[in-house]
């Protein structure tokens, strides 16, 4: 597996938190420590879609359980 230099540049994190890149194809991207999971890539749309899905399957599990 190749160097990630999209991923370790500091100006694709906005706040250190959030990655934030164009020109990365992928939707979903370790996090800046790789032990703590995975964020999602907010320049992409795909990344939106899943935050929503993942927003409406708590609002649905708090209202219906």
């Amino acid at each position: 597996m190749g160097k990630d230099f999209f991923h370790e540049d500091p100006d694709n994190w906005k706040w250190g938190i959030l990655y934030f890149n164009k020109r990365d194809h992928r939707a979903i991207v370790p996090k800046r420590n790789p032990m703590m999971g995975w964020t999602f890539n907010f320049a992409h749309p795909v990344g939106y879609v899943f935050l929503a899905l993942i927003l409406l399957l708590i609002v649905y599990q708090s209202m219906y359980s």
